[in-house]
């Protein structure tokens, strides 16, 4: 388990629990296909060799039509601002956001660092350069 550093911008914020859910720092109101960027009041330290994935919580999305526009929307090792989350509505109604309302939720995710070796030809796999529904229904 890492120990991940995180400030409270907004002290009445709450902290994330072990489900990961973050929470609006303020209100907004999404238009049908209107999107918003929605801050957390929160700012995290995550470690060299680690990201963070800002996921969609799938009960808003049902419920509501309202999803992370970029899921999953990536945090970088050394990113030190306010987490924000891009929503965006696909329903047909507006949807208001309130503070403290579940958003989107955080998975700190191991991050491998590739070295890129250029070579004439890559190896044979099973799939080979079959694309989109090339592996059937």
């Amino acid at each position: 388990m890492i120990k991940l550093p995180l400030k409270r911008l907004d002290p009445s914020i709450e902290l994330p629990a072990y489900a990961r859910d973050l929470r609006a720092a303020h209100d907004a109101t999404l238009e049908p296909a209107g999107r918003g960027l929605v801050g957390t009041g929160l700012a995290i330290a995550i470690p060299t060799g680690y990201a963070g994935l800002v996921l969609p919580r799938s009960g808003l999305a049902l419920g509501q039509g309202v999803t992370v526009l970029n899921a999953p929307g990536l945090v970088d090792a050394g990113y030190r601002g306010e987490l924000k989350v891009l929503l965006v509505n696909h329903g047909d109604k507006p949807v208001v956001v309130r503070r403290g309302d579940r958003i989107a939720q955080l998975v700190i995710q191991s991050v491998e660092r590739a070295e890129l070796i250029e070579v004439g030809e890559l190896p044979a796999s099973q799939r080979g350069a079959g694309g989109f529904g090339s592996t059937g229904v």
